[in-house]
């Protein structure tokens, strides 16, 4: 997204690529090794961990096994399908809903029936919590919350809702902060709605 607020630790150049092959098995059993230190799993996030979802799939089977806990932050673009491979073995999801808008979830190239779908089926076998970046211009509409904020209340009002404030970020670096008396208000016309509303970022 051009106002990726995750941009600084989740691309870099190909010069600055430093990584270590790491097994779902050598995983799973990395992280049971830090139960001493009140580990309870494994997370996959900061780059879109379903890029590569087979690997999320057999890691957190492994993770499953040592009787751990999997967590799973996602744009939640993805198909059906592949959702139902990883779901068995995930506790816990946070997916970014991005807009409540068809044209500006093009503009970003993905799919909000997508998310829609994914968000709804994941709730059916996980805890689900939302978040949403207010960037200002895209998604920062009272309309746009009070609709956001009712679908997701038809899926179960209890879903946490994460209003989160943007930064000038990446590509859209020379914009402004998220109003927060416009976050504040937001949040106020989502709990009309839902039961668990938090900002964030601020």
């Amino acid at each position: 997204c051009p106002f990726c607020q995750n941009y600084a630790i989740s691309t870099v150049a190909e010069s600055e690529v430093n990584t270590k092959y790491l097994s779902p098995f050598g995983l799973a059993h990395l992280a049971a090794s830090m139960k001493d230190r009140n580990n309870i799993g494994v997370a996959f996030t900061y780059i879109e961990p379903m890029v590569g979802y087979e690997y999320v799939r057999d890691a957190a089977a492994e993770v499953k096994k040592l009787g751990m806990k999997n967590v799973v932050v996602t744009n939640g673009n993805v198909f059906l399908p592949i959702l139902e491979e990883i779901l068995p073995y995930i506790d816990a999801f946070n997916i970014d809903l991005k807009s409540f808008s068809d044209v500006q979830y093009k503009k970003l190239g993905g799919d909000l029936r997508t998310v829609q779908n994914f968000i709804t089926r994941a709730a059916e076998n996980a805890h689900v919590e939302v978040t949403s970046l207010i960037v200002p211009g895209l998604n920062d509409s009272e309309d746009e919350m009070k609709s956001l904020s009712k679908w997701l209340s038809n899926i179960d009002s209890s879903i946490p809702l994460h209003i989160s404030r943007f930064f000038p970020n990446r590509n859209m670096s020379d914009g402004l902060p998220t109003d927060i008396v416009l976050l504040k208000k937001l949040s106020e016309i989502a709990k009309g709605n839902l039961e668990r509303v938090y900002l964030g970022n601020v």
